[in-house]
C-alpha cells in the first residue's frame, strides 16, 4: 500500500530494514539523470499492435490520394507515387518519434509513446535503429519475430527495441494535487531515498480513502521508523509527509 511503485521497497532505519515483496506487473522504474526515480507502465503488444494499424491507415489514406492526384501522369507518376511510398514508409515513424516525443499518431491516439530504457526521449539513432529493424521484426510474416520478443521480454521489447534501447510507454497522465489533510510538519530521519520519501507521501495523500483502523495498521508497519505505534505511528508519518511536502 506504501507505494505504487513495483520494486522491492526497503526502509532502513538504524539498521532496521523492512522489506516489501516486489509485485509482478507492468512497470517499469528507472532513475532520472537529476537522481528522481520515475516510474511507466508499459504498454504490451495489442496496444502497439492498434497503434501501428492506426498509423497504416493514415498512410494507406495518405498514398490512396496521391495515387489519384498522380493516375494521370503516367510513368512519371507511378515513379513519384513508388518514391513517396519508400520515404514515408522509412522516415514515418522516426519523424513522429524525434519530433513529437515518441509518439505517432496513431501510438498519440492511444496514449502511448517511445523512450530511451533510461527514461530520457527518443532521439534520431535510436528511432533509426527500431525502426530499420522492423525488416526482421517482420519475419516470418506480418511481425511474427516481434510478437514473440514482446512475449517472452519482461518489458515488450521487440527486436528492434533490444538493439536500439528503447522501450514504449504509456504516458503519463497529470498528478492531481492532493491534500494531506491539517498536519504538524515533523522532520522524517535523515537518511531516507528518494523513493521512500515519495512512498511516505503517497500514503499520506491516500490515507483519506482508509478507514481509520487501516491507517493505523498500516502506519504501524513503520513503527521502526516513526518509534511510534496506534494512532501516533499515523500522525507521525503524517507529520512527515506535511514536511516533505513542504508545508
Amino acid at each position: 500500500m506504501f507505494s505504487g511503485l513495483t520494486r522491492q521497497r526497503v526502509f532502513r532505519h538504524r539498521g532496521t530494514m523492512m522489506k516489501q515483496p516486489a509485485v509482478l506487473d507492468t512497470r517499469h522504474e528507472f532513475e532520472t539523470p537529476e537522481g528522481v526515480n520515475l516510474e511507466m507502465l508499459l504498454a504490451g503488444p495489442l496496444v502497439r499492435a492498434a497503434a501501428w494499424g492506426i498509423d497504416l491507415l493514415l498512410r494507406s489514406g495518405g498514398y490512396l490520394a496521391v495515387a489519384w492526384v498522380t493516375a494521370d501522369m503516367g510513368e512519371i507518376g507511378a515513379g513519384l507515387w513508388y518514391l513517396l511510398v519508400f520515404v514515408v514508409e522509412w522516415l514515418y515513424p522516426v519523424f513522429f518519434e524525434v519530433y513529437r516525443e515518441g509518439r505517432t499518431p496513431g501510438k498519440q491516439w492511444l496514449g502511448i509513446k517511445v523512450i530511451h530504457d533510461n527514461g530520457t526521449p527518443v532521439g534520431w539513432s535510436s528511432s533509426l535503429v527500431r525502426n530499420i529493424l522492423r525488416v526482421v521484426d517482420f519475419l516470418p510474416t506480418l511481425f511474427g519475430a516481434a510478437v514473440v520478443t514482446m512475449v517472452v521480454d519482461q518489458r515488450f521489447r521487440r527486436i528492434g527495441d533490444i538493439a536500439a534501447g528503447t522501450l514504449v510507454v504509456y504516458q503519463p497522465g497529470d498528478r492531481p494535487v492532493r491534500d494531506i489533510g491539517q498536519a504538524v510538519a515533523l522532520a522524517p530521519p535523515p537518511g531516507l531515498l528518494p523513493a521512500e520519501q515519495q512512498a511516505i507521501v503517497e500514503f499520506a495523500e491516500r490515507a483519506p480513502e482508509l478507514s481509520e483502523q487501516r491507517r493505523v495498521e498500516l502506519a504501524e508497519i513503520l513503527a521502526p521508523l516513526t518509534g511510534s505505534d496506534g494512532q501516533s505511528a499515523w500522525v507521525t508519518l503524517q507529520g512527515y509527509a506535511a514536511w516533505l511536502k513542504g508545508h
